[in-house]
């Protein structure tokens, strides 16, 4: 039987509403499901962080946008600004709308919508944490490696990443979210994963009538920098758009926002991208260098990491690597990475499995 891991505290992950309250300002967080925002809603949230906040917008590891350096009380205009928009369709279940699913498939976008759908529609759903995450694979194995708390693997229902012998779409997932709840209801936790309640994917497969399976769903490496059929993958150095940046991509219609600190655009509007500092090169020494916030804006860190990764950049030493200054490592991806680890020493790297 696997152990329960303890919460001591509910899950206070931010939104767009509920800010965390960073050492530079207010953190917001802007859910985008299946990482996808208009050019006129990224146009709005670029005004908005430039008259409110820090102009520069950063990309998640769960593919979203985050606004920092908020003063108090700006986030209730943030909020008007991004209704307006149609990006805070519900604010009761904005920080629950996590949701990420694999960026070069189209198929898997009116899925996206309808389980968003759902998911904000129903009250109870409210009381997810604001971790739990939902993945939707179009069955290359692209996310589903991201152990989504409840997902779709070409249909075939996961939870916390193990398949089960379900199928079905997003009335499914909304499902395994309630059983979720009904779980860690009964187990008296206040988990915030699957994974962390005891047995989890096995009981909760077993209130939806299911069973988990050996079968080891498809993987693939996630779509990096360069021309993928009739999109284009580009890099965003360190996870930050510039005001230019977001400017140029803001002209493109609509793009997606990826789990790896990507953006997906049309193919054929690459090279204006490219113009404002957005890397389509998979050779670039950009390419999988990522970073938490550090210094000044982290209170805890012990560096200010991203002027050292961009130092190690410019001097050439710089390799695929999740920097961050301090060990409750935040942003770092899912699976076998490189680490650079801030500590009173300097840099420790490390494999991280």
């Amino acid at each position: 039987m696997q152990p329960a891991t303890r919460r001591e505290s509910a899950d206070r992950c931010p939104g767009a509403v509920q800010v965390h309250a960073a050492a530079d300002g207010g953190l917001a967080r802007v859910r985008l499901p299946g990482g996808r925002i208009t050019g006129a809603q990224l146009a709005v949230l670029r005004t908005a962080a430039a008259e409110l906040a820090d102009p520069a917008l950063e990309l998640t590891s769960r593919g979203n946008v985050q606004v920092r350096a908020l003063p108090p009380g700006a986030e209730h205009e943030l909020a008007a600004r991004l209704t307006g928009a149609g990006l805070l369709p519900s604010a009761t279940h904005e920080r629950v709308r996590n949701i990420v699913a694999t960026p070069l498939s189209a198929a898997v976008r009116p899925l996206v919508a309808r389980f968003d759908a759902l998911l904000c529609a129903e009250p109870a759903l409210a009381a997810l944490p604001g971790r739990f995450l939902a993945t939707i694979d179009d069955g290359r194995g692209d996310v589903t490696p991201l152990l989504g708390d409840v997902g779709l693997h070409d249909s075939h229902l996961t939870l916390a990443g193990v398949p089960t012998e379900a199928r079905g779409h997003a009335e499914l997932l909304v499902r395994a979210a309630r059983a979720f709840l009904a779980e860690r209801a009964d187990q008296h936790s206040n988990a915030w994963r699957l994974a962390e309640l005891v047995d989890g994917p096995e009981r909760v497969a077993a209130r939806l009538g299911t069973r988990l399976t050996a079968l080891a769903p498809n993987r693939t490496d996630p779509p990096g920098p360069g021309i993928h059929g009739d999109s284009a993958v580009l890099a965003v150095p360190l996870g930050l758009l510039t005001a230019p940046q977001s400017a140029a991509l803001s002209a493109l219609g609509e793009i997606i926002v990826t789990p790896w600190r990507t953006v997906v655009v049309p193919a054929a509007a690459m090279a204006d991208a490219v113009k404002s500092g957005l890397v389509a090169d998979p050779a670039s020494p950009w390419a999988g260098v990522t970073a938490c916030a550090g210094r000044p804006g982290c209170a805890k860190s012990l560096a200010d990491v991203r002027a050292d990764a961009r130092a190690a950049v410019a001097a050439g030493t710089a390799e695929p690597a999740h920097w961050v200054g301090c060990e409750r490592r935040c942003g770092a991806p899912k699976g076998r990475h490189v680490e650079m680890l801030a500590t009173p020493a300097g840099y420790e790297r490390s494999v991280v499995a």
